[in-house]
Order: C-alpha cells, then structure tokens, then sequence
C-alpha cells in the first residue's frame, strides 16, 4: 500500500503528487485534488508567518482514520494528504488533498468531505503572527457546519 499521509515541513509538488495516485491505475476517470496557501490576512488582520505544530504520530494516524471514512463512504481508489509544518509564509503551500475515483462525483464529494475533516479534527496547532503579536487560531464555526453536512457533529471548540 501506498503512504497516503505525510506531514512534513518541505514543500510539495502537487503534479507529481497526482501523477503518483494515478499511477498504471487504468480504473482512474476522475482525480479530485485541493491545494490549501497561507493567507497573508486573517480575521481582518494581516498574517506575516502561520507556525504548525504536530504530534508526531498522532497526527498522521488521526488523518488516516480521515481517509478510511472517506473510502467507506465514497467509491474511491486512492486518497493521499500532504500537511506541512513549521515555520509557513503567505503564499506558500500548506495543504493537499487528492483522491482518484471512477466518477467525478465521487472525487468531488470526497475531496471536500476529506478537507472538511481535516479542517476541524486534523491534531495541528497553529499560531500565526500578526502586527498585534502572535494568536492560535482555531477552526471556525462554519467548519464545524461544513464538518455537520457530512453527519458528523462533533465541536471543535
């Protein structure tokens, strides 16, 4: 089986990360994919750095058992997420997510469903640094009301 999880502090390329999902898959019609940057604002203030923290371990497992509920729930073929962390800047690539499916549907739906959880239950602190100093920050509200869509209910706050 292919890893289908990294959490690392490197950038990514997202061309070659597909090419690998899809790779002598002939089953392959559709290849969903979502690449998440950091924003030089937040909450009406100006962002210079976002700073992420993970559990070693933890993290990767917790995004794991993402993907086997997206698999149970959407026909997919393969999934692959690529978190980064450490020290970020505006612009930079923060997160990936891709799936591969039959049907653009089911890649559709099942990259959303995957970022809405990741969005909300993904164990990953961060702090981001703004003129008035630095803030954790947390996921929003309507998170938690894109995470509900799905039928899951469980707060982030």
């Amino acid at each position: 089986m292919s890893v289908r999880v990294l959490i690392q502090s490197g950038d990514f390329d997202i061309s070659a990360e597909i090419a690998r999902l899809r790779l002598n898959d002939a089953r392959v019609g559709a290849v969903c994919s979502f690449l998440g940057t950091v924003r030089d604002r937040n909450a009406g203030d100006a962002v210079s750095t976002l700073e992420l923290e993970h559990y070693p371990g933890m993290t990767e497992r917790s995004i794991e058992g993402m993907i086997d509920e997206a698999m149970s729930r959407f026909d997919l073929f393969a999934a692959r997420v690529i978190h980064r962390v450490g020290l970020l800047q505006p612009l930079d690539q923060i997160v990936f997510v891709a799936v591969t499916s039959a049907h653009r549907g089911e890649s559709f739906q099942a990259c959303e469903f995957l970022m809405d959880y990741l969005k909300t239950q993904a164990p990953f602190w961060k702090k981001e640094q703004t003129p008035q100093g630095a803030r954790w920050v947390d996921a929003r509200v309507s998170d938690d009301a894109a995470l509900a869509r799905w039928g899951i209910t469980r707060s982030n706050a």
